[in-house]
């Protein structure tokens, strides 16, 4: 019965925090995918040359620390029992908590890009692609959003 409750508990807890995993934190950043709901929409882009590059530090937006604690309370609350399991569930959730942080971390490139009509943006990207100035790129977007540089 006891661990009937406990599978009960996992299962609930992963469809709370699935929700978690499928929007803020999968975001695709330049990669050869799109997400499902992208299909059928039209995109504009706009051609350029990358006139600097600059390597950044990605902090965590506080999602990467939301999943972990969760994922670290579900699994701490099948360890134990009592005192323990109390235990259980503050180490399982300030551990969780921390690898969260630290994996929500990332490197990205800051690039400098003077697009063909003669103006300037800068575009912060993460993702496999390296940048280098002078390389051509086309950038992808859809309003305000970029959904992808890519080298061109």
């Amino acid at each position: 019965m006891k661990l009937n409750r406990l599978i009960s508990i996992a299962i609930a807890s992963l469809f709370v925090t699935m929700p978690l995993y499928t929007t803020g934190c999968a975001r695709l950043y330049n990669s050869d995918e799109y997400n499902i709901s992208d299909t059928n929409t039209q995109f504009s882009y706009r051609l350029g040359q990358i006139t600097f590059v600059k390597n950044v530090k990605l902090r965590d937006d506080g999602s990467g620390k939301v999943i972990g604690a969760g994922t670290g309370l579900v699994l701490g609350s099948m360890v134990g029992s009592g005192k323990g399991k109390t235990l259980a569930l503050l180490i399982g959730g300030l551990g969780g908590a921390l690898i969260g942080h630290f994996a929500g971390k990332g490197n990205a490139q800051e690039l400098g890009i003077k697009l063909d009509d003669g103006s300037e943006i800068v575009v912060v990207v993460k993702g496999s692609e390296e940048f280098h100035r002078g390389e051509r790129v086309r950038i992808i977007y859809d309003g305000a959003q970029i959904k992808r540089v890519e080298h061109y």
